[in-house]
């Protein structure tokens, strides 16, 4: 028989002796009997290789910013409700798990149809569209709606914003009351990130509220004679006191685009504009399909960011990841394993605290603006 130990014992020269390396070893994948998605996300820990080790760091970065109780924002970009996440995120909300969201007001306004048991359905991306047109079926890439939906959910919002004409408010506010008004109604919240928002007082922001159907909606009533004043800028002042009165601020940012950097601008203003002593966001896990090399990823790599002093560099190596993948894929596993690896938390209900966070955001100002002279 031959004997195949030589490879253990055999001379190997100087220039080939194997530098030690200090990282764990890789470990071949293999499935327990028993297998739920703590057991799929340890495969990948012990793997640690492409996206699968990214994802495995991303669980651990939301472990942890769940231990240290930071504040947790959510930034949703992309058609993410439609495919039903929003179920998904009303559960992180009631589990005091997403303490703040920044949305487009596109995922705001799907979201709605799930509240309204009005139904979307799985459709393909191979399809006649124009055929579609005339059926008035309209396509989210491999999901069906139809005008009819679109309208009921069209005047629902404005039945819900009626009472509120003339008035000046947050795209949190107007989030808000028609959350409420869903509850009210007798809606189910866990369909809904907006309804179920509203029960926990999770403010939702929209960074460009002109850019969906909610701003149509609003646009044709303007026509009609009603006016809702909306206030960004306002919403750029809530969410910097938000940022400003955590101990901690983690996010996980869902697709880029303009929420993105919404969010991640709260640390710039609180430093340069206001002259607050803060280091940056202390947690980022960013889940994209954007590569940073065409000077886009929607505000670029955690590295880039701290150099506006938008990330902490302090934590930059331990506490952020940049995952690059399909969002419907990963975030329902980085979701599922916080739910089923950590303890619920006590919701922070921001919403409600928005005043008192901004009495305190006065205060902790060092540096006045500069303004031109009258």
């Amino acid at each position: 028989m031959t004997n195949r130990n030589r490879w253990k014992t055999m001379r190997i020269p100087e220039k080939c002796r194997s530098a030690k390396i200090p990282t764990p070893k890789i470990s071949p994948m293999r499935f327990p009997k028993k297998a739920g998605i703590k057991e799929l996300v340890a495969l990948y820990q012990n793997c640690g290789a492409y996206q699968a080790g990214r994802l495995a760091v991303a669980c651990d970065i939301y472990q942890r910013m769940l231990e240290e109780d930071a504040t947790i924002g959510l930034t949703l970009a992309g058609a993410m409700t439609p495919t039903g996440m929003g179920g998904l995120i009303a559960q992180m909300i009631e589990a005091g798990m997403i303490d703040w969201i920044i949305s487009t007001g596109a995922n705001v306004f799907h979201d709605l149809h799930y509240a309204l048991n009005l139904p979307l359905h799985k459709g393909h991306f191979r399809v006649d569209d124009a055929s579609l047109k005339k059926k008035g079926i309209d396509r989210i890439y491999d999901i069906f709606l139809t005008e009819e939906i679109m309208l009921r959910t069209d005047v629902y919002f404005l039945e819900s914003v009626w009472p509120y004409r003339g008035e000046r408010m947050t795209t949190a506010r107007l989030h808000n009351i028609i959350g409420r008004n869903l509850l009210e109604d007798g809606m189910d919240a866990r369909k809904s990130m907006v309804a179920m928002a509203a029960k926990y007082d999770v403010p939702i922001y929209t960074s460009s509220p002109g850019d969906s159907e909610i701003g149509l909606n609003l646009a044709f009533a303007k026509m009609g004679g009603f006016e809702l004043l909306l206030d960004p800028i306002q919403d750029v002042v809530e969410t910097g006191a938000i940022v400003n009165s955590a101990k901690k601020n983690g996010v996980v940012i869902i697709g880029g685009g303009s929420p993105k950097n919404f969010y991640l601008q709260t640390q710039p203003m609180l430093q340069t504009q206001l002259g607050i002593d803060i280091k940056g966001h202390d947690y980022d896990i960013q889940i994209t399909v954007d590569p940073p090399h065409w000077g886009g990823l929607s505000g670029a790599t955690p590295d880039e960011a701290v150099s506006w002093g938008k990330i902490n560099p302090e934590q930059l190596q331990e506490s952020s990841v940049v995952l690059y993948s399909d969002a419907t894929v990963v975030a329902p596993i980085i979701f599922g394993y916080a739910l089923a690896k950590c303890r619920r938390r006590k919701p922070k209900r921001l919403f409600s605290r928005i005043p008192q966070m901004l009495e305190q955001l006065k205060k902790d100002v060092k540096l006045l603006p500069v303004l031109p002279e009258q």
